[in-house]
Order: structure tokens, then C-alpha cells, then sequence
């Protein structure tokens, strides 16, 4: 008998537990769809059915395999050089993964500690600081990029770090508003009381209360970053060919999508605006769930 009451107290438990996922505004498909992303980066080695840089001259413009023409062996066609579409989309989405993921977490490291140290220190530092976040923000994003990019070159790595150096500053911003409010709370005059240093209470104090808007601020990032990285391998000041990037496969797809070669671009363009809309979609629901004084609404 009371094995059967634990078991029904625990079928209660999980639908509460688990009520978010039940929810309406919870955003299953674009989490799916980052999944799939995700799983398609990671394993890309053993899913690609072709190398993704090397093609065949005689195999170049085949048309995704239910046109006429169209072979099994291609699914979704090849380009100039006769590579395989779907294996070089794989693989670009392994680059806009890595260099996402990375550019947002190296732009929120920096933006979110120098957002902690400018709020709480005030002062010149604050005033330093704050005057930076206002230069930079007030230069136009994908221009700054890609005046950097042409100074430093095309790499992957360079990418991520001018892609963090641009968007730091929104990290810092709105993180500096947060510890504003934050240092003015009474746990935080208890821990002054106590004797704690400031890079403690910034630390064990601070920290802890604003990674919630780092987090969600991340997730809208995201979506950016995908996009300023692809204009730059479409610029040309981004991944270097013959690397496959979602980016790049729309600059060399660009020329035959007048002829008739739609799938060049229409595909990799496809998966960007895929990715990007799920995270932006997500982003929006994390805010909603992180915030307080949404969640009241």
C-alpha cells in the first residue's frame, strides 16, 4: 500500500516538476531545431556524405535529387566545383556553432565584468568605462567588424574575438543597470556590514544576481552574431574558403542563383534564418521566465 501511494505521489510530482515543457508559449520547435543543429555539429564527421571541400568537375551544378538530373548521391546538389551541398552545409553549421557560441560567451564574459565593476565601483571607473560602451556603441556594428576584420584577416579564431570585441558593450550596459539597483539592496549592505571586501561582493553577491539577464541576453545574441558572421564570410572578411560556411556558400552561390542554380543559396540562406529565428524565439521566452516582473503579468 504504500509502495502505491509513493508511486502516485511521484506521477503527481513530474507533471509539476515538468509544467514548463506542458506550457504554451514553451518554445518546443525552436529548441528542436537548435537540437538538431547542435547534434548536426557535433557528429558532422559521420553524417556528411561527402567531404565538404572537395568535389568533382564533372558532377558541378546537379540540382537537388527530385529535379530532372538530380542524383541520390547528391540530395540537395552541388556547386561550382561539383561539392556536395548538404555535406558543406554540415559542416557550416559546426563553424556557426563555434564561432556563435564562443564569440557570445567571450563577449558576455568581458561585457559582464566590466558591467559589475563600472555599477558597483562607480567614480572614474565607472565614467572610463561607460564612456568606451558609449564610442563603441555609438559605431555601427557590422562596419566596425568589418574594418577590424580587414585589419587582423580572415580566420575563424579572429572572427570570434572581433565579433566579441563588438558586442561586448551590450553586456556591459545593461548589466551595470542591474548592479545600480542590485548594490543599493539590503543582503548587499549586510555583506558591507560584515566586513566583505568589494571583489567579494561583487563575487558571491552581485554575480549571482544578474547571470539570469547575461543569460537571456546571450540567447538574443546569438542570433546576431550568426548573422554579422555570415556577412562577413559573404564580405569575404570572415571564415576563409574553401572552409565551409553558411556565410561563404551564399557568396559563391550568388552568381548562379540568375541562371537558374537556386539551391546554392536558398539552402544555406534557409539555415540561417532557421537558426537565428529559433534563438531569437528562445531569447524571448527565457526573458519572460527569467524576469519577475513578467512572470507576474
Amino acid at each position: 500500500m504504500s509502495t502505491t501511494t509513493e508511486t502516485s505521489l511521484l506521477a503527481a510530482q513530474l507533471p509539476s516538476r515538468f509544467s514548463f515543457v506542458r506550457s504554451r508559449d514553451f518554445p518546443l520547435i525552436p529548441l528542436l531545431i537548435l537540437g538538431i543543429i547542435a547534434f548536426v555539429a557535433v557528429f558532422a564527421d559521420l553524417l556528411a556524405p561527402h567531404d565538404p571541400q572537395v568535389g568533382s568537375l564533372a558532377a558541378r551544378f546537379h540540382p537537388p535529387f527530385w529535379l530532372a538530373g538530380g542524383s541520390t548521391d547528391y540530395l540537395l546538389g552541388t556547386d561550382q566545383l561539383g561539392r556536395d551541398v548538404l555535406s558543406r552545409l554540415i559542416f557550416g553549421a559546426r563553424v556557426s556553432m563555434v564561432v556563435g557560441f564562443t564569440a557570445v560567451i567571450f563577449a558576455g564574459v568581458v561585457g559582464t565584468t566590466l558591467g559589475i565593476i563600472s555599477g558597483y565601483l562607480g567614480g572614474w571607473v565607472d565614467q572610463v568605462i561607460m564612456r568606451v560602451v558609449d564610442a563603441w556603441l555609438a559605431l555601427p556594428a557590422l562596419s566596425f567588424a568589418i574594418f577590424l576584420a580587414a585589419i587582423v584577416g580572415p580566420s575563424e579564431m579572429n572572427i570570434v574575438i572581433i565579433l566579441g570585441l563588438v558586442f561586448w558593450t551590450r553586456y556591459a550596459r545593461i548589466v551595470r543597470g542591474e548592479v545600480l539597483s542590485l548594490k543599493e539592496r539590503e543582503f548587499v549592505r549586510l555583506a558591507i556590514v560584515a566586513g566583505c571586501s568589494k571583489w567579494t561582493i561583487m563575487r558571491r553577491h552581485i554575480l549571482p544576481n544578474v547571470v539570469n539577464s547575461a543569460i537571456v541576453l546571450a540567447s538574443l545574441m546569438l542570433g546576431v552574431v550568426i548573422i554579422a558572421e555570415a556577412s562577413l564570410s559573404f564580405l569575404g572578411v570572415g571564415v576563409p574558403p574553401p572552409k565551409p560556411a553558411w556565410g561563404v556558400m551564399l557568396s559563391d552561390g550568388k552568381q548562379g542563383l540568375m541562371v537558374g542554380y537556386w539551391w546554392l543559396t536558398v539552402f544555406p540562406g534557409c539555415c540561417i534564418m532557421l537558426m537565428v529565428l529559433s534563438s531569437n524565439l528562445l531569447g524571448d521566452w527565457l526573458r519572460v521566465k527569467l524576469d519577475p516582473q513578467l512572470r507576474q503579468l
